[in-house]
């Protein structure tokens, strides 16, 4: 395929089994690179597996949680024991709907736990062998929650604001290893969780709510994986040698356009 080659490059992609994490995995190997998926359910990892390597894609899972370090170190040490990871994508997460009143404890810890120590964990593991192989690129996913303010995500905005922050971090620290590090931070994105979240939510008004949350974004609608993935495709590319520490939202117009 022509342009952003990611040929014989290692590529470990959190949450690679649906939504945005399986678009990214399914277009990194269609450029060439080899996949590696963690995630914690099987079924959804075995899927995205059977779809790369049907289209001549080369691709490898591992059933794990990203917030258990142990489990996490050990796996990318075994995977970089056989092939070093030169792109990291953490993508795994979770969301919540609520206020600082109405969220409780266990559902901030376990916000914390996925989006932040899961992105920590897996950029704790990764970024000493980067470091020697000085080369690497790391890419987080963000949120717009993370930049401005939306109704009713409190807890879910603190983990997002909290990846932009280690983005940064990442990036300054690590620049002169030749280690980049970006985040993208998309709108609403149609994937099986948003029709998850509204068929549960609004029995019976399903397609009032898809369009109510469609039109949030000023051109009209959700974005789709393949177009987060093409973006990531790009900034993990060497075509984007020369960007790091920066946040790129992806949100059909949501922050400039809504006059926020």
């Amino acid at each position: 395929m022509g342009g952003f080659s990611l040929e014989n490059k290692g590529a470990l992609i959190t949450g690679g089994g649906s939504g945005i994490g399986r678009a990214i995995a399914e277009t990194f190997a269609a450029h060439n690179a080899i996949v590696h998926i963690i995630d914690t359910h099987k079924e959804a990892a075995e899927a995205t597996l059977e779809a790369i390597e049907s289209s001549g894609g080369k691709a490898f899972i591992h059933i794990s949680d990203v917030t258990n370090y142990s489990q996490i170190s050990s796996i990318i040490q075994e995977i970089n024991n056989t092939h070093p990871i030169d792109i990291l994508i953490n993508n795994a997460g979770v969301a919540h709907v609520g206020t600082v009143e109405t969220t409780d404890e266990a559902a901030l810890d376990r916000l914390y736990e996925v989006n932040i120590k899961g992105v920590f964990n897996c950029t704790k593991a990764c970024i000493s062998p980067m470091k020697r192989a000085k080369k690497g690129v790391i890419l987080n996913m963000g949120s717009i929650a993370g930049s401005v303010g939306i109704n009713d995500r409190f807890a879910y905005s603190m983990t997002k604001g909290a990846v932009l922050a280690m983005t940064y971090s990442i990036a300054k620290d690590y620049v002169k290893y030749n280690i980049r590090c970006n985040s993208i931070s998309p709108a609403r994105v149609h994937t099986p969780f948003v029709d998850g979240f509204i068929s549960k939510n609004y029995p019976g008004k399903e397609k009032e709510q898809f369009e109510k949350l469609a039109k949030t974004q000023p051109i009209g609608r959700m974005g789709t994986p393949h177009e987060i993935a093409q973006l990531a495709l790009f900034l993990c590319s060497d075509e984007s040698s020369f960007i790091t520490g920066t946040d790129y939202p992806i949100d059909g117009g949501f922050i400039k356009l809504n006059g926020n």
